[in-house]
């Protein structure tokens, strides 16, 4: 009996510290607010070659719903400003929407969250009473359809929420939103949702470069700002608004409601005044931020503190107002290939690629990498030759470079076209970490690899191989069991 107990009790533990050791998270926002945009499939497809694992879209639209099922990546769905009163109003039309836009597609399309308006404060009209009601009828269609503790309801601000967040110790909520705030913060605290907030280091220094460093803002400065209140020490503008928003909520006695960041990024191009907006200080911003959350450094009043974070965004965006850094925040240009290189999972090794900064490689090759697991070249594989436009014949069967019939070898000959055929440069080797260049000839018998300038075509033009088994891709669950272990030791 007291060993069937133990066994029911390590197998709860296990369940419940699946959340303890997930770890923070780097996502991206699927704006589309641009009339150039790929599909929502080939999207899906240059997401997963990326390794992007968490994507916030700003709607349901039922095309990026189809288009991500059984791709593993989760979404943040989105309830626009517009269909606050409706939702607020009547229990029915939260129904009627998830019944339509989201039941028909879960769980094949792993949604995870549910933003109910965006930054509502900022918005002309009074929006910000709907809020609290709409979120609760969307949280009762959900708990209607038992996915209350799989779905989450939230609503995202912008740091203009607060009216002080310098020193982060004294960050404090603007009190002219306190009748929609405390109702708002009791739902999060109750039904264990996050704080979500939209936060742009970036706007701080251009509107305020006399109070900020850029080195502050990127993540690169040597120096250190004192809160003179508690001592802590910040090098980062991030940290700080961060930090400054926890004191927000301990001020109002919310300690437990956990802060996830919706939207924070870098502009790669601006106007003439915009002089920070760059390619470098955007992979520089971005590279600092996606290391920073990842290795779970947390910030100096919450050292540790797992943090999730939505990078701005997937796409340029060409039909977005303002001033022209409004429009190239994003990591890709429609086309799909990258503003500037950026490896999501932090491990790869980063350079920029723009009109005068372009690192050639003659005589070099592109080929798949032999320590990438089968299912990661599938999908760079399918991507090269399909978005990458990329001409596969030679691999298909009766071809010269179908055998050996394994995916190692499909990948090189693919990822050495696509390299060949964009410049020979690091950035088009880069296939989400899977490829690495080479100096030798990969050629063989009478499988021919492509060099630079070349015009080797194939006679005809196929589609990519079936995919692999999946279990190819276990060993991504290593650091989650390893840390699932750990825990189980000290309670065993």
């Amino acid at each position: 009996m007291t060993r069937g107990f133990r066994l029911i009790f390590v197998t709860s533990l296990l369940l419940s510290l699946l959340g303890i050791c997930r770890g923070s998270t780097i996502g991206v926002c699927y704006g589309r607010n641009a009339d150039d945009l790929p599909t929502p499939d080939k999207v899906a497809q240059l997401v997963q070659l990326h390794k992007i694992k968490y994507l916030r879209i700003y709607d349901s639209n039922i095309q990026v719903l189809k288009a991500f099922a059984n791709t593993g990546v989760e979404l943040m769905v989105g309830i626009s400003n517009l269909d606050l009163l409706p939702f607020s109003q009547f229990q029915s039309n939260a129904d009627t929407w998830l019944r339509n836009n989201i039941l028909p597609y879960y769980p094949a399309t792993k949604i995870t969250y549910i933003t109910v308006g965006a930054e509502v404060t900022e918005s002309p009209n009074n929006a910000s009473a709907m809020v609290v009601p709409a979120m609760k009828n969307v949280l009762t269609a959900l708990r209607k359809a038992g996915l209350h503790r799989k779905i989450k309801v939230s609503t995202t601000h912008s740091l203009g929420i607060l009216s002080r967040s310098f020193p982060p110790s004294a960050g404090a909520f603007n009190s002219s939103h306190a009748f929609f705030l405390k109702p708002m913060l009791e739902f999060l605290a109750e039904n264990q949702s996050p704080f979500m907030v939209d936060i742009y280091p970036y706007y701080a220094y251009r509107d305020s470069p006399s109070n900020v460093s850029l080195d502050y803002a990127l993540f690169e400065s040597s120096s250190e700002v004192i809160d003179p209140n508690t001592g802590l020490l910040y090098t980062n503008m991030f940290d700080a608004q961060i930090d400054a928003l926890y004191f927000a909520l301990m001020a109002l006695n919310f300690r437990t409601i956990k802060i996830m960041v919706t939207e924070t990024g870098w502009p790669s191009k601006g106007s003439p005044k915009e002089k920070a907006a760059t390619p470098d200080n955007a992979q520089t911003y971005n590279t600092n931020l996606i290391r920073h959350v990842i290795n779970d450094t947390g910030t100096p009043a919450k050292p540790g503190e797992e943090l999730d974070v939505y990078i701005f965004s997937l796409f340029n965006e060409n039909r977005k107002p303002g001033l022209e850094s409004e429009r190239n925040w994003g990591l890709f240009y429609p086309d799909q290939t990258s503003v500037y290189n950026l490896d999501i999972t932090g491990q790869g090794a980063v350079s920029v690629t723009t009109e005068a900064n372009v690192t050639s490689s003659n005589g070099t090759y592109c080929i798949a990498s032999s320590t990438a697991s089968e299912i990661d070249l599938q999908n760079a594989l399918d991507w090269a030759c399909g978005s990458g436009n990329v001409d596969c014949s030679a691999i298909q069967p009766s071809q010269p470079c179908f055998e050996p019939d394994n995916v190692v070898s499909h990948a090189s000959f693919a990822f050495n076209s696509y390299y060949q055929q964009n410049g020979a440069t690091d950035i088009a080797c880069s296939f989400g970490g899977t490829g690495i260049k080479v100096n030798k000839d990969p050629s063989y018998d009478n499988c021919l690899y492509m060099t630079k300038g070349s015009n080797k075509t194939a006679e005809t033009n196929a589609t990519a191989l079936t995919s692999p088994s999946s279990s190819a891709a276990s060993g991504s669950f290593t650091w989650p069991l390893s840390c699932l272990l750990m825990a189980l030791l000290s309670f065993l």
